[in-house]
């Protein structure tokens, strides 16, 4: 929370631009805190992720595949997140690449993209992972592309199936190792969580699959780098109180107001602040990281289509992004034209009063 409030700020010092034609232009910048759950720090992270996974998209159809869990369980990944999400991620991917293998389904070699998410549109606490996945993958012989059907991937039904197995079993063997522990006083036990998860429907359901590769690329921005409420979901703030906007998905997403306390409103967001450190965007199968560029290369030739284009390009920098993508030059002054330039850095500081200290020209 103190990254977040003093995003952007005389907190963490800044710069201060000038024009070099002396036309009196100045503007100050204040630096950003580039924590990621900062709702103004992801903009340009994502932009580059999204850029860089360019190159491993194949002309085939994808499909976006969403697993989530019962409540009970909520209480487990509260309680050890680390362990849990890890867990959660393996029960995953180990199920779709099961299931996809099975030649009565798929009988194929795949590759996913995976996305923690936990929150719903009000912030209450929902672990459940997105997946994107190629609608194919390589033969057990690795000598020709199997093709899913275009409207239909595996079967969700087996798909819950497994996924329910493999986690409770996981969270099992590890509660057995002592890696997951529950506090007897806040409720049952974890054998009881696990029971009552058991007898419970899951739900893995498949969205409609993208209309092509350039939809996924950008349906995967928006994805991997989304935070649980962005700034322009806030309506509101008086009198102690915070209203936000929400899709009610019960309700054909029509959009609807909440209104909670200023205490409430915060806690429901830190339940949804990673651990430290903690990777919630994990590839799979062929797109696992060892293996993604000798994979996608074979598919592509299996396919038979063109190599990707060399993505190794030289880091932009934000001024250069930003350009490239509106068009907007703030390396050029607005009043004359000129170049502006970087003359006086900010150091950090407590107050509104941030002190400028010259630096030597580019």
């Amino acid at each position: 929370m103190s990254a977040i409030t003093s995003c952007r700020t005389a907190a963490l010092g800044g710069h201060v631009r000038e024009c070099d034609r002396g036309c009196g232009y100045t503007h100050i910048s204040y630096n950003s805190c580039r924590d990621r759950h900062c709702p103004k720090c992801q903009g340009l992270e994502r932009v580059r992720w999204q850029e860089a996974r360019a190159a491993d998209l194949l002309p085939v159809p994808y499909f976006h595949l969403v697993f989530t869990v019962p409540d009970d369980l909520h209480r487990i990944f509260l309680a050890c997140p680390r362990v849990a999400y890890g867990l959660l991620f393996g029960a995953v991917a180990a199920t779709l690449k099961e299931v996809a293998a099975d030649a009565r389904n798929l009988g194929a070699e795949i590759g996913l993209t995976t996305v923690l998410h936990t929150w719903t549109q009000t912030l209450r606490f929902h672990p459940h992972i997105h997946c994107i996945v190629p609608g194919g993958g390589l033969s057990p012989d690795r000598r020709r592309w199997v093709s899913a059907r275009e409207d239909f991937f595996v079967p969700v039904r087996v798909l819950s199936a497994v996924f329910r197995g493999k986690l409770l079993a996981t969270f099992e063997a590890a509660a057995a190792a002592g890696k997951i522990v529950l506090s007897a006083a806040r409720g049952a036990p974890l054998t009881t969580l696990l029971r009552q998860a058991a007898r419970k429907p899951w739900v893995v359901y498949c969205k409609r699959p993208f209309a092509g590769p350039q939809q996924v690329l950008t349906y995967l921005g928006r994805y991997t780098h989304r935070i649980a409420i962005g700034n322009e979901r806030i309506v509101g703030m008086s009198g102690g109180d915070v209203t936000f906007a929400y899709k009610d998905r019960r309700d054909g997403d029509r959009r609807r107001e909440m209104t909670l306390s200023a205490t409430s409103f915060l806690r429901r967001f830190l339940l949804h602040v990673l651990p430290r450190g903690f990777v919630r965007i994990r590839h799979y199968g062929l797109l696992a990281n060892s293996v993604r560029r000798e994979r996608i290369a074979l598919c592509r030739d299996l396919l038979g289509v063109a190599p990707a284009e060399d993505a190794d390009v030289p880091d932009e920098t934000w001024e250069e992004i930003l350009l490239r993508l509106t068009g907007d030059d703030v390396t050029c002054c607005p009043e004359c034209g000129g170049a502006v330039r970087v003359t006086r850095r900010l150091e950090p500081t407590l107050d509104a009063r941030p002190i400028a200290h010259p630096v030597a020209p580019p």
